[in-house]
Order: structure tokens, then C-alpha cells, then sequence
């Protein structure tokens, strides 16, 4: 039983996807530490059904070497650290509903997630046996930008649960737009440890500047799947080198 691999490189961070295993007697494949763009082009135009539905509990273990774990409500550690999160959402929604919220200050609710990471933060860190930080990178520095942004540790056992908060309207629960990322790198990764993968999603209202906050659902990303979007991305300072621009004139 040999797992089809495929590989496929972008950036500097290699991205490994694993389909599903299948009796074969032929070698592992083994890729060139230097891909090249031909290699990564002809995968991408080859394999875009292999990289739809992928478990995402894999992708993490196969990017990051540590194990996503399932939740187990009947596991008494899971247990306390459900009770820490459950206690520390409802001071979190009784906080972010105050007229006098931080929020009601933002234009726009993705300004928002920020500060609903720093009060989860917060009253995690209320519960007893319970730590909440921001979590460090594979060098040692702490970075905010990247999944994912919170990392429990259950004091007692060691423990670690990652938790990522998203801001959603009312709604749009079951919408196709994209609002879950995760880019696979060596140096700033910063899943460093095997744990629960969670995501806590907190529908708002949509009225902009006076939101208020409704419920939330804690999602376990161990049965989550995710697809992969190759595309080449370019900005202004790419597209607008002076050695690339033929002419330039001002209106008259």
C-alpha cells in the first residue's frame, strides 16, 4: 500500500497532497528538492480534481509533521477545555454587545476579528487550568497574521487546542465565498505542536458601525476539507517596474 502523492511547490513552501491509498507495486515518487515552473504548471493543469476535498486534518501533518486531534466531549480534558471556551465565548458576547464596544468604532467588521481575538484571549485566560497566547512561529516570533490565531494549552496534561475565530453575517452560513486560508510554511508556521483544531465562527447582525453579536459555533477541523486555489498573483509593484512601462502621458 503505497499513498499517490502529489507534490506541488508554491513560493518557497512545498505543499504535499496525499490521495487516498491504493495496492500498487511501483516505487514512492520521489521529487526534485528544486521544482521547476514547467513541473509546477503541468501539476496544476493535470491534477485539479486531486486537490478539491482535501482532509485538512493530512495537509496539516504532512506540512507541519504534527497531528490534528479529534474532539472527545467524554474525555475529561476535553471537557474542561469545551467548559473554558464555552465560558470565555459567553463574557466575549456579553462584552462585544455593550454600546460602548470597541467594535462600534470600526468601518468594517473584518476590523473587528482583532478585537475579538484579544477578548478571547482574555477570558480564556480566566479559566482556571487554562492558558490562551498568541501563537509562536517555527523561529520563535510571535505573528498574528496567519491560521492560526489562538493557542489553548490545558495546563494539567499538556494539552494544546489551536482556536481561530471568524466574524460571519447572519445568513450567510451556508455561502460559497472563500473565508478559510491556510498556507503551508517551513520558517513562520505556527502550529509547532499536535492538538485540536478549532474554529469558533460568531454571526453578527450586518448593521455596520452598531453590530451586534448573536451566537457562535465551535467547529473541530478534524473532519474539515479544504481545496486548494493554484493562481500566479502580481501587485502594483510588480506590474508598474519603469523597465516595464512602454509609455506613460498625462491627461489633456
Amino acid at each position: 500500500m503505497f499513498p499517490r502523492i502529489l507534490g506541488l511547490c508554491l513560493g518557497a513552501a512545498p505543499l504535499f497532497v496525499f490521495t487516498a491509498c491504493e495496492e500498487s507495486s511501483a516505487p514512492p515518487v520521489v521529487f526534485s528538492p528544486e521544482p521547476t515552473v514547467e513541473g509546477l504548471v503541468e501539476t496544476v493543469l493535470t491534477s485539479d480534481s486531486n486537490f478539491r476535498d482535501v482532509p485538512f486534518a493530512k495537509l496539516i501533518e504532512v506540512s507541519t509533521e504534527h497531528k490534528v486531534v479529534p474532539v472527545d466531549p467524554a474525555s475529561p480534558v476535553d471537557a474542561e477545555i469545551l467548559t473554558g471556551i464555552r465560558r470565555a465565548m459567553a463574557q466575549t458576547m456579553e462584552h462585544m454587545n455593550r454600546p460602548e464596544s470597541i467594535t462600534n468604532q470600526e468601518r468594517r467588521i473584518n476590523e473587528c476579528s482583532a478585537h475579538f481575538e484579544d477578548a478571547i484571549l482574555h477570558f480564556v485566560n480566566a479559566q482556571p487550568g487554562l492558558k490562551c497566547e498568541l501563537p509562536r512561529n517555527a523561529e520563535g516570533n510571535l505573528q498574528r497574521a496567519g491560521y492560526p490565531d489562538l493557542m489553548i494549552t490545558h495546563e494539567a496534561s499538556g494539552r494544546v487546542a489551536y482556536l481561530d475565530p471568524k466574524l460571519v453575517e447572519t445568513g450567510s452560513l451556508d455561502s460559497s465565498l472563500r473565508t478559510f486560508y491556510f498556507t503551508p510554511k517551513a520558517e513562520t508556521g505556527k502550529i509547532l505542536h499536535d492538538g485540536h483544531h478549532l474554529l469558533v465562527g460568531i454571526e453578527h447582525d450586518g448593521n455596520t458601525g452598531k453590530w451586534q453579536f448573536l451566537r457562535w459555533h465551535l467547529v473541530d477541523l478534524s473532519g474539515f476539507k479544504v481545496r486548494l486555489k493554484a493562481e500566479f498573483q502580481a501587485d502594483n509593484r510588480d506590474i508598474y517596474r519603469p523597465e516595464l512601462i512602454l509609455e506613460s502621458a498625462e491627461a489633456p
